[in-house]
């Protein structure tokens, strides 16, 4: 390079990209290190501490732990296979720690059982305590747990700060483009560091992230700007036009995401059926019919029932620090759609002034005025929906299902939304698939229903109790608002 001139940094990255590409992907290999460190240094532990409870106990004789290291060994080595082959060391993007806790326990147990016939197949005289294998795999399960949330905040924390994250390109600043954005903005843990975006409008920039080329210019912008990962916002776009993109932003070589459109959303499960030897696509199916009603209504009334029991002097409470701090009744009752369209009463702790809609009916807001001081401590952790127990109890809601909206806002909502309506094939929930995901408040009702739509065609038992623990959790681990 001559004398005098200087580089951009973007050239800069360019040029150290194309000498050393691995350099700067080296925090992520870092990571995965870490990570199986982490995984190995728990499986060893848990042998160990489960020895020592074991040799602990005088009514059973063990040997010295030396004879017993082809079991951690084993273990191990076919635990790390495992989630190699699971891509459990893929952790690029924040994921759901019950869904990770439920594949270590499954794929923990099947390690140890493989490891204890492979120890016995090859040492025919090798000898082992039940119970001292049972609670090593209790142990390394926990350690396993925990050792991978502790490494997964460290790893979000990094990237929040920009180490090891991706450069991506933006298409599309539309309505879904926005969001997409706002979504990336707020949640710096993902690891994204948006370039810019791309559309063939006269926009300049969107939310202070600058519109630097039309979708013609791809290619060179994904060179100049070294990106990793592009995301194509534009699901209003034809098929046709999808795969074109895709295209340019193939002869690059980077990773590719793409926003699905109402159609994909609806196609989620598709199934093939005939009609008198005509086969039929069947792509607006419900999941939860027949018998599943039946379990679904009988999980609602035990845990409600279960609920109101347990939190009764804790309700009791709350309604007496109501009373104390604001004058008006102490339980808020509005009318809300439900199943099949019909409206019914949700009932709510109140948290607003009592003239909070003198003026008339409006969505809650971050920082809202019209909530009394104790209101806000109880929309912050939720406690102000806890009396709906009751209205799963009489069978008006579900634990789990869509959030109710009020009348006035679905019959807007159902002119401009795509099969809006379609939420209200099933009973309105506590919670639902959208909240855990985030979208809660004042945030796209376009998104929530999309969510709302998926949970209903692929409705499992074992979804229902997924969401309700990650409710729990992220009502005792969310500092923010979660007001919806």
């Amino acid at each position: 390079m001559q004398q005098g001139l200087t580089t951009s940094p973007i050239e800069e990255y360019r040029v150290r990209r194309a000498q050393r590409p691995g350099l700067l992907k080296r925090p992520q290999l870092l990571f995965m290190m870490a990570l199986m460190t982490v995984d190995i240094a728990s499986v060893w532990i848990g042998f160990w501490f489960a020895y020592q409870f074991i040799s602990n106990d005088p009514n059973i004789l063990i040997g010295p732990f030396s004879e017993f290291w082809p079991l951690p060994a084993f273990s191990n080595g076919l635990l790390l296979l495992s989630f190699f082959t699971q891509r459990m060391y893929q952790r690029r993007r924040p994921i759901a720690h019950l869904d990770e806790s439920y594949r270590i326990a499954t794929l923990t147990i099947l390690s140890f059982l493989l490891a204890i016939a492979i120890t016995s197949l090859i040492w025919r005289d090798f000898s082992y305590h039940r119970m001292f294998v049972g609670v090593a795999w209790l142990l390394a399960t926990g350690l396993l747990t925990i050792g991978r949330l502790v490494h997964a905040r460290v790893q979000w924390r990094a990237q929040a700060r920009g180490v090891g994250d991706d450069r991506v390109l933006l298409v599309g600043a539309g309505e879904v483009g926005q969001m997409i954005l706002q979504k990336i903005i707020t949640n710096p843990k993902l690891g994204f560091q948006v370039v810019g975006i791309i559309d063939n409008s006269n926009r300049r920039s969107v939310i202070n992230v600058p519109v630097i080329g039309a979708i013609a210019d791809i290619p060179r912008i994904i060179d100049e700007y070294a990106v990793d990962e592009v995301i194509i916002g534009l699901p209003e776009s034809s098929h046709q036009e999808i795969v074109g993109i895709i295209s340019l932003c193939e002869r690059e070589k980077v990773g590719i995401r793409v926003f699905p459109d109402v159609f994909q959303i609806m196609a989620s499960e598709v199934t093939i059926g005939d009609l008198g030897g005509l086969p039929l696509l069947t792509i607006r199916d419900v999941a939860l019919q027949g018998w599943r009603l039946t379990l679904k209504r009988g999980m609602d009334v035990l845990l409600s029932s279960i609920g109101l029991v347990l939190i009764s002097p804790f309700m009791l409470f709350i309604a007496l620090l109501i009373k104390l701090d604001s004058p008006g009744a102490v339980f808020y009752s509005q009318e809300r759609m439900g199943l099949d369209a019909r409206p019914f009463r949700i009932v709510k702790f109140r948290s607003m002034r009592q003239d909070a809609e003198n003026q008339g009916p409006g969505w809650t807001q971050e920082d809202d005025p019209r909530r009394t001081k104790l209101g806000t401590f109880l929309r912050r952790f939720n406690i102000d929906e806890l009396p709906q127990l009751f209205n799963v109890l009489i069978g008006d809601m579900s634990l789990v299902g869509p959030r109710p909206e009020r009348p006035i806002y679905v019959e807007q909502f159902r002119q401009r939304i795509p099969r809006y309506m379609d939420r209200h094939r099933e009973k309105a929930g506590m919670t639902g698939w959208a909240q855990v995901n985030g979208l809660r408040g004042d945030t796209s009702i376009a998104e929530r229903t999309k969510y709302d739509l998926w949970y209903i065609e692929n409705w499992s038992l074992t979804l229902d109790i997924k969401i309700i623990l990650r409710t729990i959790v992220q009502t005792i681990a969310n500092s923010s608002d979660n007001a919806y």
